[in-house]
C-alpha cells in the first residue's frame, strides 16, 4: 500500500514553507520561500494577500513533486494573525495612505492603532475579560477601527470581507467562508456558544459590521481541522498541483500550530514532572521573530495581561491562555547587528569556517563559553549588565504597548567581548520575560511543570539552555525541528478523517526529541537577576511618571 501524506503549509512573516509529512510524523521534504514586507511609515507593516498565496503554491507544489497526486490525503495551513480586506469581487484594496491596492494586508506586528486600541481599552467592556482586560494593537478590532477612521473611502466602504490571514488562505483553498475557532476566538473576541457580542462593536464604533449577520467578518465558525467545503477546488487544485477535493483542514494562527506540533507529543520514559499529568501541566513556546506562550486548562482560566481564556482555540474542548512577547527574535537580531562590532562578529564567524560561514549565534555561544572557561558558567557573566527587553512593547503580562526597551550597565567599550556581553543579557532578560508570565499563569491557577519549544530560536542551544535555567523547568525540543509545519499538517490528517481527532493525530505525529534540564546550581543567581530585572521595570514607570508631570 502507497504511503499517504499531508502537507503543511506555514505563512510566517518573512517567508512561506510547505512541507510533506508522513502518518507517523516524519518530514519527507521542505520548501521555503521569502515574502515582501513594506513599511510605508513607522509602525505600519504591510504585505499582499496575492503575493502570499502565489508563494504558497510555489512551495506547495515543491514539496510535492516527488509523490503521486492521490498520495496526499489532506493540507493545513497556519499563518501569522494579519487582517486581509477584500472588495465585494475578492480582491485586495488598499491599508495604507499610499493607496496601493495590491498592499492589503495589515501584519500582526503593526502597531498604527494603539490610540484605538487604548480607547477600546477604556469601554471596559466585556469581552475584554478573555483579553487579560486590555486591548492589543495587535488585535483585529482596533486595526478595524482605524481603517475605518482614516481610509473610509479608499478602504472600508468598499470592504465586503476581513480575513485573518489563516483563514484567508483555506477561503482561497476551497471558497468556503468558515473562519477557524482559533482565529476568531483569539483576535477578534468571538466568545463560542453565544458568537459575535454586539454590543461590543457597537460601542466601539464599528456597528456597521453587524449587517448580514457579521457577514463581513464571519457568520460560520468551526474548529480547527474540521474539514472545509468540499476541499480544494479545481481552481487551487491546480494552482496547488493537488487533486481536486484533497481535504483542507480549518486553520490556525502560526503560534497555535506550533503548539499542535510539540504539546500532545508522548513523553514516557523521559523522566519529567510532566509525566502522567495532563496537557495542561505542559506550555508550548513558540519562538521565532516573537514568542507566543501557549496554556490550556480543562476549565477557563483569566491571566491579567494574558490573553485568553479561549475555547477550542488550539485543542478542541481545551480552553486556551496565550502570552507573549513581541519581539524576542527580532530584539536579538536588533543587538546584535546594531553593535559597532558587528562587522568584527561576521568576519570571525567567517574565518572560522570560510567556505559557508558560521552562524553568527553559533560564533557568539562558542566565544561566550571561552570567555566563561566553561558553559556552566557562561550565565554568570550576565550579572553586571541588564535589559529590559520591551523594545516593541509589552504583550504579556503587563500588556502595555508603549513600553519601551533599558539597558543597564553598559561600558564605554565597544569591544568584540562587549557585544557577546549584550547578546547574552538580551536572550537573559527574555527568558526572565517568560518566568515572569509563567508567575503570572501560575497565579491564577495555571500548574506548569514543562516547557515544550519549538521555531526558530529553539535552534539556538544558549537561548534554550537559559530558558530551562531562568525557569527552573525542563525544556523539551521537538524530534522534528519543523514543529510549526507538523501542527499544519495535523490539521490536514484530521480533516482526511484520518485521524479522529486533533488529539489523536498530536499523540502520533508529534515526538519528543531532546530534553534539556535546568542547571540548580544557578537558581539562586536567576532568583536575584529576576529582581533586577522587576526593577527595571518599576524603574522606567518612575521616569516616565516623572517627565509626565507639568
Amino acid at each position: 500500500m502507497a504511503e499517504v501524506y499531508y502537507v503543511g503549509v506555514d505563512v510566517g512573516t518573512a517567508s512561506v514553507r510547505a512541507a510533506l509529512v508522513t502518518r507517523t510524523g516524519l518530514l519527507k521534504s521542505t520548501a521555503e520561500e521569502p515574502i515582501s514586507i513594506w513599511e510605508p511609515q513607522s509602525d505600519h507593516y504591510v504585505q499582499s494577500s496575492t503575493e502570499i498565496w502565489d508563494t504558497v503554491c510555489t512551495v506547495v507544489k515543491r514539496v510535492t513533486h516527488s509523490v503521486e497526486r492521490s498520495q496526499v490525503r489532506g493540507i493545513g495551513f497556519d499563518a501569522t494573525c494579519s487582517l486581509v480586506v477584500l472588495d465585494q469581487s475578492f480582491q485586495p484594496l488598499p491599508v495604507d495612505q499610499d493607496g496601493d491596492g495590491q498592499r492589503n494586508v495589515v501584519m500582526w506586528m503593526d502597531h498604527r492603532a494603539e490610540e484605538q486600541a487604548a480607547r477600546i481599552t477604556n469601554t471596559d467592556h466585556g469581552v475584554l475579560s478573555r483579553v487579560g482586560g486590555v486591548m492589543s494593537p495587535e488585535m483585529q478590532p482596533p486595526k478595524l477601527l482605524w481603517l475605518r477612521e482614516n481610509l473610509r473611502e479608499s478602504c472600508w466602504n468598499k470592504a465586503a470581507h476581513f480575513f485573518d490571514l489563516p483563514d484567508f488562505l483555506s477561503w482561497k483553498a476551497t471558497g468556503s467562508l468558515t473562519r477557524s475557532l482559533c482565529t476568531l476566538v483569539c483576535k477578534w473576541t468571538y466568545c463560542p456558544p453565544e458568537g459575535w457580542d454586539s454590543s461590543f462593536w457597537t460601542s466601539i464604533g464599528l456597528e456597521d459590521l453587524l449587517e448580514n449577520n457579521f457577514s463581513r467578518i464571519g457568520s460560520v465558525t468551526c474548529p480547527p481541522g474540521s474539514p472545509l467545503g468540499h476541499g480544494l477546488t479545481q481552481e487551487a487544485a491546480a494552482d496547488l498541483g493537488l487533486e481536486q477535493g484533497t481535504a483542507v483542514g480549518a486553520s490556525l494562527i502560526d503560534a497555535h500550530a506550533g503548539g499542535l506540533g510539540v504539546i500532545g507529543a508522548d513523553v514516557t520514559g523521559f523522566q519529567l514532572p510532566c509525566e502522567d499529568q495532563p496537557i495542561s501541566s505542559r506550555m508550548a513556546m513558540i519562538c521565532g521573530t516573537s514568542t507566543c506562550h501557549m496554556a490550556i486548562s480543562e476549565q477557563p482560566l483569566f491571566v491579567p495581561g494574558v490573553w485568553g481564556p479561549c475555547l477550542s482555540a488550539m485543542v478542541p474542548d481545551m480552553w486556551l491562555n496565550e502570552g507573549g512577547q513581541s519581539a524576542t527574535g527580532r530584539l536579538i537580531e536588533h543587538m546584535v547587528k546594531g553593535h559597532v562590532a558587528y562587522t568584527q562578529l561576521q568576519e570571525q564567524a567567517r574565518q572560522r569556517c570560510p567556505i559557508t560561514g558560521e552562524n553568527i549565534y553559533s560564533y557568539l555561544n562558542s566565544h561566550l563559553s571561552l570567555m566563561a572557561n566553561s558553559p556552566s558558567a557562561v550565565d554568570l557573566l550576565g550579572s553586571s549588565l541588564h535589559v529590559w527587553p520591551d523594545f516593541h512593547g509589552n504583550r504579556s503580562p503587563l500588556a502595555d504597548p508603549t513600553l519601551k526597551g533599558m539597558v543597564i550597565g553598559l561600558p564605554l567599550s565597544q569591544t568584540l567581548d562587549d557585544l557577546a556581553f549584550l547578546y547574552l543579557a538580551t536572550v537573559q532578560a527574555l527568558a526572565l520575560g517568560t518566568l515572569h508570565i509563567l508567575e503570572s499563569m501560575k497565579e491564577a491557577g495555571h500548574d506548569i511543570r514543562t516547557l515544550f519549544l519549538c521555531g526558530g530560536l529553539s535552534k539556538n542551544s544558549l537561548f534554550v539552555q537559559i530558558h530551562a535555567n531562568a525557569t527552573g523547568l525542563p525544556v523539551v525540543l521537538p524530534d522534528q525541528q519543523e514543529a510549526v509545519l507538523i501542527g499544519a499538517a495535523v490539521l490536514g490528517a484530521c480533516a482526511s478523517k484520518d485521524y479522529s481527532t486533533i488529539q489523536e493525530a498530536m499523540g502520533k505525529m508529534a515526538k519528543v526529541g531532546k530534553v534539556v534540564h535546568p542547571d540548580r546550581e544557578l537558581q539562586s543567581f536567576y532568583d536575584r537577576k529576576y529582581k533586577v530585572f522587576l526593577r527595571l521595570f518599576a524603574h522606567q514607570r518612575e521616569y516616565q511618571t516623572l517627565m509626565d508631570q507639568r
